[in-house]
């Protein structure tokens, strides 16, 4: 998993809340259990007309919101079921940073897992960020995971908590297996011992 420490990235807003796994990767696209390949499908509901073509309504499939890293969205986003295809559809489409007044649990652990920062302010602050982006389009933002902080060339500045064992795995670049492996010379030598290897 590569490491994040600090990501400047282009802001997408997505102005709904509830927001679940079943509108963010809907369940046809659910076949395939390689964590690339879902991009295109992210939010196919939405972004997609009934013929195939893109729907201009539909947030991110407009020109300001094109090559965007940072997704920022209302109240419980990713409810609904625990899908991890979720997060691989988000990640694969571009996004590091989601940016939420709360998350859905499971979808909330799954983004860490799979090396995205699910980052929790409060209404009032998200609120804040939509104001500065549409005044600012496109708009950026700076998300500093080794001093918790969000800011934007305009004087914005947030500070954020994150969860100490997560944010050393981000840090690092450490998924579950990433984990493991810090412990291969105890693994091997329990190998040995019981003759396995």
């Amino acid at each position: 998993m590569e490491p994040f420490r600090c990501h400047s990235g282009k802001v997408a807003l997505l102005d709904r809340a509830n927001v679940d796994t079943d509108q963010i990767i809907p369940k046809q696209f659910l076949k395939r259990i390689e964590r690339s390949g879902f991009g295109p499908f992210l939010f196919y509901d939405w972004r997609y007309r009934e013929d195939g073509s893109p729907n201009p309504e539909f947030e991110l499939n407009w020109p300001e919101f094109q090559g965007a890293s940072i997704l920022v969205t209302r109240r419980n986003f990713g409810c609904g079921s625990s899908r991890e295809h979720a997060p691989w559809a988000l990640s694969d489409y571009g996004f590091r940073v989601l940016i939420a007044p709360s998350f859905a649990d499971i979808f909330h652990n799954n983004c860490f897992k799979n090396g995205m920062l699910p980052v929790v302010l409060s209404e009032a602050d998200v609120e804040q960020i939509f104001c500065q982006a549409r005044q600012h389009l496109p708009y950026e933002l700076t998300v500093d995971l080794e001093n918790c902080q969000i800011s934007d060339r305009y004087g914005l500045a947030f500070e954020f908590r994150v969860d100490e064992f997560r944010r050393r795995c981000l840090l690092e670049g450490l998924d579950d297996i990433g984990l493991t492996l810090q412990h291969e010379d105890k693994i091997t030598a329990y190998e040995k011992r019981r003759g396995i290897i």
